[in-house]
């Protein structure tokens, strides 16, 4: 569960993902990695951020005392798959240790990817769907977050994903048009594969 929820550690694959995508993808990778990016940025900024400082609520191993298990630190950082793990009871420290719960960041980000995933490849984006839930999961299980922010914010991105998309989507339909008239006559719709 901890080397689920390191997001650290997920990166660099995530980085080779996307300019995989980005170069053997064709205009439907492109638009997804702008889309993924927009939606991720828009969530960061305006929504996890502002209402985490909003709604102010205090993480489980802040209120209770609950077992925590930390990763080895470890250069370079995959390395730490191979070492085991410390397990622990949280304390006075970890009280004033990270921000507010909720919304979870991990489950927003992992959330955006998924819906994104499910809209551009229908036929196998929804397994990402399972990753995003073992993360949620995995921020319960590690006393990060409450059941009720992991849930909370599932549907909270769901919706903020699925508003970037169709406000996107509505101006490349209505720009594109006049200013790229050839891609857009191939391209229609941002998740679509082109028109032949």
């Amino acid at each position: 569960m901890a080397a689920i929820s390191q997001a650290e550690l997920w990166e660099p694959v995530f980085a080779v993902l996307a300019l995989l995508v980005l170069i053997f993808g064709g205009f439907k990778g492109r638009a997804f990695v702008f889309c993924l990016l927009v939606a991720l940025l828009l969530s960061t900024q305006f929504i996890v951020g502002p209402l985490k400082s909003f709604v102010d609520r205090r993480r489980p191993k802040q209120m209770e005392v609950v077992r925590m298990v930390q990763l080895q630190r470890t250069h370079p950082r995959v390395l730490t798959l191979l070492q085991k793990p410390t397990i622990r009871f949280s304390n006075e420290r970890d009280r004033k240790k990270s921000g507010p719960s909720f919304p979870s960041g991990h489950t927003a980000n992992n959330t955006i990817i998924a819906v994104l995933c499910c809209l551009f490849f229908p036929r196998w984006g929804w397994l990402y769907i399972l990753i995003a839930l073992a993360v949620g999961y995995s921020r319960v299980y590690l006393g990060a977050h409450w059941p009720s922010d992991v849930l909370s914010t599932f549907f909270l991105s769901t919706g903020e994903t699925l508003l970037v998309f169709a406000l996107l989507e509505w101006l490349w339909r209505s720009l594109a048009p006049r200013w790229a008239p050839q891609l857009f006559a191939r391209h229609p719709h941002l998740n679509r594969a082109s028109v032949t």
